[in-house]
């Protein structure tokens, strides 16, 4: 099917079309602003109806593409990116330093105060991840449903919340009910950012946008080794590992109140846009031909996802490319003590290694912005360090202490790689309800990884976790296969999309984007 044009019917093969045939039809009823209006919309509907909440503000084609002030154009990105990116970064930050709550905790003696045996360590880096896997597909739905940057500020909160709690743990199983609880709150936090990303910025900007927000990745994991010598240094009542829950945990809750305030929730009722802004900041996403928001759940966006390869590849490359995350932010601490450093100078040696991954994330965006369409070949090329480091730590001796500890800093660009695999999903996926599936898909691949990696790591083989250091160099690879195999499938899609829509009336430059940029069309009815 080729792109749909204004006032043109999509062919449909039977007689009698279904209800659901794509038609050029008005905005819903629901928005009687602007059916109220005598001017034909000329917008064409996605197959379910339910077109995009900017038609809110756009009743009319005629006033879709108008021309903008390149200066003012630029005034209001950098108002925009004052208004999202800050609040994203920081609560960023903050749920990376909650994943090594537990690893500090590790090295603060939490196994010994809880008792804890076996695999029970291994269970509670795991289990964090049972809980978002269960709300995984419950809070993408919500997401679509609720005001997004409400939904996600009472997330932080509550998961804030479930963090200061774990502090009165006495046992393993008190511990692991928290934990498996604060899972579910953070199960929103991902798969939000991106949304939010996709809503707010064109597809040229969305990878280095998502680079800025994910670096914080990296000066979260510099920031929990500052706090966590901090904390070592404090010579109160209560063990360390416990003033690690309650004062990471104060500061997220602190911060979720500050997000359910400040965050907008879209480009249409942004309170801080003069309704100018509005417009303009909807207009210049009309190329990415996916919409801002839709608050329809269409039944039939929800089974093109799962007929879609796409989903599956996400799927895999959310498990591979997450075994190696679930060990080193769980048993990193563990092996970086092994190479003989103290424990608070254990938690310091976590600096470097955050600061790494940050400069590593900025260079791959930026890297990304430069070079366009070259998103699989920097996955790739930034998944090469962290092969190399991983064969480090696996084959040299235990003596080259720091030869050992440059290798593992080397596995911390793998961060960087996973950025621009966010940015692939929200690039190739279209449709708000597929891009709310294909979301929670990759992140439920996300928690496979997570809950696998930990058991990778024997307290019988500790501090250097051979078997461990095994599963990320195999992860990493098949990770590089699967990529540069989906690279040639995209590639594909995209050659015959753009051979067929050169046939259309006009060719490439005579597309009517138009008619379908704020539809809420899938990629597939859309190509």
């Amino acid at each position: 099917m080729g792109i749909l044009q204004r006032n043109k019917v999509a062919p449909h093969r039977d007689s009698n079309p279904s209800p659901e045939t794509l038609v050029p039809v008005k905005p819903l009823a629901a928005h009687e602003e602007i059916l109220n209006s005598n001017k034909k919309s000329g917008w064409t509907q996605s197959r379910a109806g339910g077109g995009d909440t900017a038609m809110l503000l756009i009743a009319d084609l005629d006033r879709v593409n108008h021309v903008v002030d390149p200066v003012e154009a630029k005034k209001l990105e950098r108002k925009i990116d004052f208004m999202i990116l800050p609040y994203l970064a920081v609560c960023y930050a903050f749920f990376y330093i909650d994943k090594t709550t537990l690893s500090y905790a590790a090295i603060f003696d939490i196994r010994e105060d809880l008792s804890l045996k076996g695999t029970q360590y291994n269970w509670l880096s795991s289990i964090f991840y049972f809980g978002f896997l269960a709300w995984a597909f419950p809070t993408n739905f919500l997401m679509q449903k609720l005001p997004v940057g409400k939904y996600l500020g009472a997330n932080i909160f509550m998961w804030g919340f479930f963090l200061m709690l774990q502090a009165a743990s006495h046992n393993f199983a008190t511990l692991a009910t928290l934990r498996a609880l604060g899972g579910a709150a953070e199960a929103c936090s991902d798969p939000s950012f991106m949304l939010i990303t996709s809503m707010w910025y064109t597809r040229r900007q969305q990878p280095v946008r998502i680079g800025i927000w994910y670096t914080a990745n990296g000066f979260g994991i510099a920031g929990g080794g500052l706090l966590g010598y901090a904390i070592g240094n404090i010579k109160g009542s209560l063990p360390s590992w416990k003033y690690e829950f309650l004062i990471i945990g104060a500061l997220c809750s602190l911060w979720g109140i500050v997000m359910f305030i400040m965050l907008p929730d879209s480009p249409v009722t942004a309170k801080l846009l003069t309704p100018k802004q509005r417009r303009m900041a909807i207009e210049r996403l009309r190329e990415n031909q996916t919409g801002v928001e839709n608050k329809h759940l269409k039944w039939y966006q929800v089974r093109e996802a799962f007929a879609d390869y796409k989903l599956y590849f996400f799927f895999l490359i959310g498990v591979v490319g997450n075994i190696p995350n679930g060990g080193i932010s769980n048993f990193g601490t563990i092996i970086i003590k092994g190479f003989g450093f103290s424990t608070l100078v254990t938690t310091l040696m976590q600096v470097p290694y955050g600061i790494f991954i940050a400069l590593s994330i900025l260079t791959c965006v930026f890297l990304n912005d430069r070079f366009t369409n070259k998103r699989c070949l920097f996955i790739v090329i930034f998944l090469l360090p962290n092969i190399a480091g991983s064969f480090g730590l696996r084959f040299l001796g235990v003596d080259h202490k720091v030869g050992r500890l440059i290798c593992y800093y080397l596995t911390g660009p793998y961060n960087a790689a996973f950025v621009l695999v966010l940015s692939l999903q929200t690039a190739n996926t279209a449709g708000h309800t597929k891009k709310v599936v294909t979301n929670a898909v990759l992140f439920l691949g996300y928690c496979t990884g997570n809950i696998a990696g930990p058991f990778f790591y024997k307290d019988s083989q500790s501090p250097t976790y051979s078997l461990g250091i095994w599963s990320m160099i195999v992860s990493h690879l098949v990770e590089v296969v699967l990529i540069l195999t989906l690279g040639l499938l995209l590639a594909r899609e995209n050659s015959r999309r753009d051979r067929i829509q050169s046939q259309d009336e006009g060719g490439m430059e005579g597309r009517d984007l138009d008619a379908t940029a704020f539809s809420d069309l899938t990629d597939r009815e859309n190509s």
